[in-house]
């Protein structure tokens, strides 16, 4: 090691490193996972250290205080654990990776490795260990294939990743067209572009080819495919004269509401190892009946089995009753998870951690005028009443702007209180165990707000500019919890400022119903859509393609 540490000294203090034992026996892809991944800040196997330019100096330390590399990765790990990271040993299988220590060691070693097949484990390991029903049964089979297929072309993951979105696009003009074949067109090449959302991810576990652009395209991506096929859908019906942009807009609504609902539970409980284990042990008893894994998995319509069903139903029905059936399905799937998730928050016991409040004040998205309300109110609501607070508010905006007659101040008076009431219920830091429920509060109060107003109002184009606005807004939404979910933090305040917050925004979009009305209020919510779109876009694309944006790795949980 001594010799390893002489060596390390003379290289540049930045790029990549690797040390292998020269006795190491294995298999190829072993190597591969230990030393080409470029997730990790440093990873190991027996006979083998990577580390990246993150980790050199702590490697070099290390490697001083060690005899071999066993020693060396058990070292490294300890100095990484004190700058607040840690050496990842991956998931071998049935992958072999040994250091034997004389010639029938060795022997055994190389047997063991003959009687694996590597390049199937390889291609298996691939695919997701967790998906959904119908993208493991129907999909993975062979989209796994098209991922090797992919990789001996020296196609990118990226690339894949965009032909996906080119492909819905094609289909969500294809369902604009408002005719038979154009639906059934659709909904072949919506199938097709989930394929190939299936095909990058393996690609990028193929061939170890992951990346942060390529993360944040495939999350974003993902949506934007999604939410494009519906308003096609929604183009397509009005070519025969059915309107049912409020359908579409409503999908989206709580398409997007449900996953909120997710992403606030997931970082609210992020590090409580208490829940952790809750959640284990409920998820260990329900496995144990064989048949709840798949039903618990297809109850909550994943991306495969929610893709499939509006697939079949373009090709075979109407837009309207996709519409139909997205919206009852995505209403039980958000009934499901938030009612179970509600239940376990009430079960733990852990405190929340300081990095998960924070997240949730991410997530919360309060405006400067929320904010000032939360300065002032610093201690007036009791703990835990957030959630009630934030409830209030929203009842009172959606209420007002529901029953009170088109073009009266009432919701005005709703939308202050909305606001008040969303200062009120941030003025604590989110602590409480259902305090993770006030950003998704916040979310439905926001975006349903919107539909409710552009439904309500007469002025042609409304309910198309409400699904714009809902649309930009939305992105910056997962936008932040994409962030967060790297270890990047919230979005730069100036662009939660720059953009109102949620309370900011709703307050506008009631202004300008109540006093302009009309085409006027089309041209205000496009209008504020287009500033949020642009302002969000610019900043999100700024950072992720910038050299300090975060490694994300894959989501976990419930498929999207």
């Amino acid at each position: 090691m001594a010799d390893a540490a002489t060596v390390l000294a003379l290289l540049p203090e930045a790029g990549s490193v690797a040390l292998v034992d020269s006795r190491f026996t294995g298999h190829t892809h072993s190597l591969r996972l230990a030393l080409t991944d470029p997730r990790w800040t440093a990873s190991a196997v027996p006979g083998a250290v990577a580390a990246h330019t993150g980790a050199r100096a702590a490697l070099a330390r290390a490697t001083m205080r060690s005899h071999d590399l066993d020693a060396l990765a058990v070292q490294l790990d300890t100095q990484l654990q004190a700058d607040g990271d840690r050496l990842v040993r991956p998931e071998l299988g049935s992958l072999v990776a040994e250091v034997p220590q004389d010639a029938a060691g060795r022997r055994k070693a190389e047997d063991a490795v003959a009687a694996v097949d590597e390049e199937k484990v390889r291609l298996n390991s691939a695919v997701k260990s967790r998906d959904g029903f119908f993208t493991t049964f129907f999909i993975s089979p062979y989209s796994k294939y098209l991922a090797r297929w992919c990789a001996r072309r020296g196609l990118t993951p990226n690339q894949v990743t965009t032909a996906s979105l080119l492909t819905a696009l094609i289909a969500a003009g294809c369902a604009a067209t408002g005719t038979r074949p154009g639906y059934i067109a659709a909904a072949v090449l919506l199938i097709l572009s989930f394929v190939l959302d299936c095909t990058d991810g393996q690609l990028a576990r193929y061939s170890l080819r992951y990346s942060t652009l390529g993360a944040w395209l495939d999350a974003t991506f993902d949506r934007a495919k999604e939410y494009a096929f519906y308003a096609g859908l929604a183009l397509g019906a009005a070519r025969n004269g059915d309107d049912v942009w409020a359908l579409a807009l409503g999908a989206m609504v709580l398409q997007t509401c449900r996953h909120m609902v997710d992403f606030a539970f997931i970082e609210a409980n992020q590090d409580a190892s208490g829940n952790a284990r809750t959640n284990a042990a409920i998820s260990a008893r329900l496995d144990s009946v064989g048949w709840t894994v798949w039903v618990r998995r297809m109850i909550v319509l994943p991306i495969g089995e929610r893709w499939a069903m509006i697939a079949v139903l373009t090709a075979l029905t109407t837009p309207r009753i996709v519409f139909y059936a997205l919206l009852a399905g995505c209403a039980l799937a958000a009934l499901y998870t938030t009612a179970g998730r509600v239940l376990r928050s009430l079960r733990t016991r852990d405190s929340r951690t300081d990095r998960a409040v924070q997240a949730l004040a991410a997530l919360a998205d309060t405006g400067p005028l929320a904010e000032g309300v939360a300065a002032l109110g610093r201690g007036r609501l009791p703990a835990g009443a957030g959630p009630v607070a934030a409830a209030i508010g929203g009842l009172a905006v959606i209420g007002t702007a529901l029953f009170t007659p088109a073009g009266s101040r009432w919701p005005l008076i709703g939308a202050l209180v909305y606001v008040v009431a969303s200062g009120l219920a941030v003025a604590r830091p989110l602590t409480g165990r259902l305090d993770w429920l006030i950003p998704p509060v916040f979310r439905v109060a926001e975006y349903t707000t919107f539909l409710v107003l552009a439904a309500r109002s007469d002025a042609d184009g409304a309910l198309p500019a409400a699904f714009g606005l809902v649309a930009a807004v939305a992105y910056h939404h997962y936008d932040t919890e994409y962030r967060i979910r790297g270890g990047a933090g919230a979005a730069a305040p100036w662009l939660v400022r720059a953009t109102g917050g949620h309370d900011g925004r709703t307050l506008v979009a009631v202004a300008a119903a109540a006093l302009l009305g009309g085409a006027d209020l089309t041209l205000a919510l496009t209008a504020v859509a287009l500033v949020v779109a642009v302002l969000v876009l610019v900043e999100s694309i700024r950072f992720w393609v910038s050299s300090g944006a975060p490694a994300v790795h894959e989501e976990s949980g419930e498929p999207a």
